[in-house]
């Protein structure tokens, strides 16, 4: 996420500061943490979402979610992303018209292009890269491909393999 090893960069980058409220958000949640602290925590995470023109909810990512750039990305709270995800700016993963929980459902190491948009009750496979601006509104479960367009299509079977920093296909871990 362009965050050097300098401390005060940790403290500083505004996108890894939300990433770290999220994480903080959801296990305060999830373990039923005193109802003041949570409160407190969400926010300050909503606030700074707010300013990042994040739409972010709890529990919707794996881990290893990486943010790099400001700008508006709006994710349903039903969706479910896989681990080690990259999202870039102007991404949409919402709901089919009509439904609540209708929502993408992505496995692990997906890089999501700037642009995207992923609706409707479709499953995304492991290693996918969505190209920019694509619309996809069917499923693509076998995964190790790149999908791109208008509505999309698989337009090349690279994949994200290689790409991360950290890959969790190696090591199993989630």
């Amino acid at each position: 996420m362009g965050v050097r090893n300098g401390w005060i960069d940790h403290f500083f980058n505004d996108r890894w500061r939300y990433v770290r409220l999220l994480r903080q958000s959801e296990y305060n949640h999830n373990i039923g943490c005193f109802f003041l602290i949570r409160i407190f925590v969400e926010i300050r995470r909503r606030r700074l979402g707010r300013l990042l023109g994040y739409s972010i909810p709890l529990n919707a990512f794996g881990p290893g979610l990486a943010l790099p750039h400001r700008g508006d990305i709006v994710v349903n709270s039903y969706a479910r992303i896989g681990p080690n995800c990259r999202i870039h700016i102007g991404t949409n993963i919402g709901t089919q018209i009509g439904t609540l929980d209708e929502v993408p459902v992505m496995g692990r190491n997906c890089y999501i292009g700037p642009g995207a948009k992923l609706y409707g009750k479709i499953v995304i496979g492991d290693n996918v890269i969505i190209g920019a601006n694509a619309v996809v509104n069917k499923s693509f479960p076998e995964g190790n491909c790149t999908i791109a367009g208008i509505p999309a299509r698989v337009i090349s079977e690279k994949s994200t393999v290689g790409l991360f920093s950290c890959g969790y296909e190696e090591s199993g871990k989630e």
